[in-house]
């Protein structure tokens, strides 16, 4: 087991591919603090590995985005595991708006959950990581190119690739890696208004991505096989940024 007994904090983990990194993480070994909006959520997430998988789980609301939230549940965390080994900031969000009726407040709603939160979160999480710990960051393709309706989407996520560059330059020095993900179209409970059908012809291998699959991206960076690897954006899409 690749992470046995190794403390994870997964942001934005009650649904979808939060989900699905814990339970990739759960079944791997790993203790896990479940985070995310709604607390009655986390915790039946929580109570559900917990009971399936023999470890040790931790529920907390937190709104990624507010500072306050973010470090009195990385202190919560801290105070029942005593250390934190990885930390997924997964939490985000992808409303579509046309570039020309896009308001200050959409706009910076969004910039604030997907991209300051990295920020947040991973500044607390630090003070309680040792050497051999890491960061993974989850970006998409929409930060390598552009989709109609999401710049601010865009924005966020291509600054996610350039913060994990400067984070992985930084924290090297504290042998802490850092790394993102890139997601393409995957199948989550926030996609399902999305015309996937016309989306796979840009896809070379045919098919929409299943959360399961970041989820086995996710486990690989957060172990000791991605050891030596720090500052990269692992590209999860199908072959869909090959053209």
């Amino acid at each position: 087991m690749l992470l046995k007994n190794k403390i994870a904090i997964v942001t934005g983990s009650r649904m979808g591919i939060g989900l699905s990194i814990a339970e990739e993480f759960a079944k791997d070994g790993a203790n896990l603090v479940i985070a995310d909006l709604d607390l009655k959520d986390c915790q039946k997430v929580a109570t559900q590995l917990k009971k399936k998988y023999k470890i040790k789980t931790l529920a907390v609301k937190c709104d990624v985005s507010k500072k306050n939230q973010v470090d009195d549940m990385v202190k919560i965390a801290a105070k029942q595991f005593k250390r934190i080994d990885i930390l997924v900031n997964n939490a985000g969000i992808y409303p579509f708006t046309d570039f020309t009726k896009l308001t200050e407040t959409e706009w910076d709603k969004v910039l604030d959950i997907n991209l300051k939160s990295i920020l947040l979160v991973s500044q607390a999480a630090v003070k309680h990581m040792k050497p051999g710990s890491n960061i993974i960051n989850l970006s998409s393709i929409a930060g390598f190119i552009a989709f109609p309706g999401l710049v601010h989407y865009c924005a966020s996520k291509s600054g996610m690739i350039g913060m994990t560059k400067v984070m992985a330059l930084e924290l090297g020095k504290k042998k802490i890696r850092v790394n993102a993900i890139a997601p393409g179209i995957i199948e989550t409970p926030g996609t399902k208004g999305i015309n996937k059908k016309a989306m796979l012809a840009n896809v070379p291998l045919g098919r929409t991505g299943k959360p399961l699959d970041i989820a086995k991206a996710a486990l690989f960076l957060a172990s000791d096989m991605a050891d030596y690897i720090t500052g990269h954006t692992l590209v999860v899409d199908g072959g869909w940024i090959t053209h």
